[in-house]
């Protein structure tokens, strides 16, 4: 008898809707934050649109899903932006409250954010 293949993070998470619900709590968050904020002012609806397309099928395809993401790289996409490190704590402070919100299980939270973590570097350009 052979064992089943362990379910991937994002089988574990519940799928392509509830990550794009989870993105959209995260958006919400994330445009509305005081100091990360800015980041997103200024965009058209059609770009906000399309920006949350790319991160639903990034974090689809980086959790195990069967998306394939279309976008640039994390560090061109994020290149002259001069993210901080202060901004990456803001950010990550949001995606731990989103995954609370939707009351992620501890394991699942824990991969997410280690997954989310490995992007830093290709992300924050300032101390």
């Amino acid at each position: 008898m052979t064992t089943p293949p362990e379910k991937s993070l994002y089988e574990r998470m519940g799928g392509y809707d509830a990550i794009a619900a989870a993105t959209d709590e995260l958006l919400r968050r994330l445009t509305s934050d005081p100091d990360i904020g800015v980041y997103w002012r200024g965009h058209s609806t059609d770009s906000m649109k399309r920006d949350r397309q790319l991160i639903v099928d990034f974090l689809c395809e980086a959790i195990g899903g069967p998306v394939i993401y279309r976008g640039r790289d994390m560090k061109t996409s994020h290149e002259g932006l001069r993210i901080s490190e202060r901004d990456w704590e803001i950010f990550m402070g949001h995606i731990v409250g989103t995954l609370e919100h939707f009351e992620v299980p501890k394991q699942e939270k824990q991969e997410f954010l280690d997954c989310a973590a490995s992007l830093k570097g290709d992300i924050v350009e300032e101390g």
